[in-house]
């Protein structure tokens, strides 16, 4: 089955991304060991991740990243219209870091792979520390190239092209306070919706007074998204942290995403708290129950091109142990986190649920956990 991760799905990807730099240092030698698990709208998404990274000399750093999502279930818009499945997404990610003074160059490829969907894709970022280190600006370009396959249709074969652009801007306001900006273009090209979910339209001749079709998106969008950061250390060491996340989308799409957290530390322990508000208007062409088949040229009704807002609740622990300089492993690390979403859409409504008449049925909604769990050493 074709996924694409959902936005309060994909920062479990990040992370634990290996690529991802800001500052002209080289990354740390490390390995990590991860195992994820969401659970929410009777789907659950599991798997391990790895992570290897290796320096040569000071100028140079390596990485490996491989990546498991075991899927199992199916969402409200699957259940509407087809069986539970299961399947598993396999990515990798090969990178290298090359520092030269206070110049930090990242590349990186990825490959990410189902049993109907193969998508590959090139990363470069530039990172430099100015102004006595106290600045940086980062700018990143990827490229990537979908092949989107049907089950059970062999003939069927889509493409779709991606293109990246990013800039961050990170200063040292004060002893306590560092800020950051990023700013961030999508390019998208080909065919770019699921091959699996469907619009519905009324059908009197249909039992229930509707029947489903596939949905019809356009072959094109651009995306804009920008966002500014903030962290304030406390004089206990603690600290607090904030982010604020606009976009906006030639279909239509406006999200704005507003993240608070704290961290404290305690005895060798580091406790982070946080809350997440995300609120999106659905795209142009969305509506729930269309009047016919055919009515207009685009017609989504994916839930995530709907009118909805979600809030993350969140908590995690970790644990550091130092050992000496001259060990082998220079110091390790345990971490768990558990985050519980709550999801209300506006205008997309359970199908499965019965009704009176088409578009009376009861608006959807749902809760979902995820729960991250690793373990890191540096040598």
């Amino acid at each position: 089955m074709y996924m694409r991760l959902s936005p309060y799905l994909l920062f479990v990807a990040l992370a634990f991304t290996s690529f991802a730099s800001f500052a002209a240092v080289l990354p740390l030698e490390r390995s990590d060991v991860m195992y994820h698990r969401y659970e929410g709208d009777g789907v659950t998404i599991d798997g391990p991740a790895v992570l290897l990274r290796k320096q040569f000399g000071n100028h140079v750093s390596v990485s490996a990243n491989y990546y498991v999502d075991t899927v199992s279930g199916a969402s409200i818009d699957v259940r509407a219209t087809a069986s539970p499945y299961e399947e598993q997404r396999r990515e990798t990610t090969l990178g290298a870091d090359f520092l030269h003074e206070k110049t930090l160059v990242s590349m990186s490829f990825t490959n990410s792979s189902e049993n109907d969907f193969n998508a590959n894709s090139v990363y470069v970022g530039v990172s430099q520390d100015f102004f006595g280190d106290l600045s940086t600006i980062a700018l990143s370009y990827s490229k990537g190239w979908d092949e989107v396959g049907r089950r059970g249709d062999e003939n069927f074969l889509e493409e779709a092209d991606r293109q990246k652009f990013g800039f961050g801007f990170t200063q040292v306001m004060t002893k306590s306070l560092i800020m950051g900006f990023n700013a961030e273009h999508i390019s998208d090209e080909g065919y770019l919706n699921n091959p699996y979910r469907s619009i519905r339209f009324l059908d009197p001749d249909s039992e229930r007074g509707f029947s489903f079709t596939t949905e019809l998106y356009p072959n094109t969008r651009s995306s804009n998204a920008y966002s500014i950061n903030a962290n304030y250390y406390l004089p206990y060491r603690a600290a607090v942290y904030a982010d604020a996340r606009v976009y906006s989308d030639s279909w239509g799409i406006e999200a704005n995403n507003y993240k608070l957290g704290y961290l404290h530390p305690y005895k060798g322990f580091l406790f982070d708290v946080f809350a997440r508000y995300y609120t999106q208007e659905s795209a142009d062409f969305y509506q729930d129950l269309f009047n016919r088949q055919n009515e207009f040229n685009f017609m989504a009704r994916d839930k995530e091109m709907s009118t909805y807002s979600g809030v993350t609740i969140g908590i995690g622990v970790s644990y550091e142990w130092q050992f000496s300089e001259t060990a082998t492993v220079k110091k390790s690390s345990v971490h768990f986190e558990y985050d519980y979403m709550n999801f209300d859409y506006e205008n997309f409504r359970d199908v499965t649920a019965d009704a009176p008449r088409p578009g009376e049925e009861p608006l959807f909604g749902f809760s979902a956990s995820v729960i991250k769990l690793y373990a890191s050493i540096w040598y």
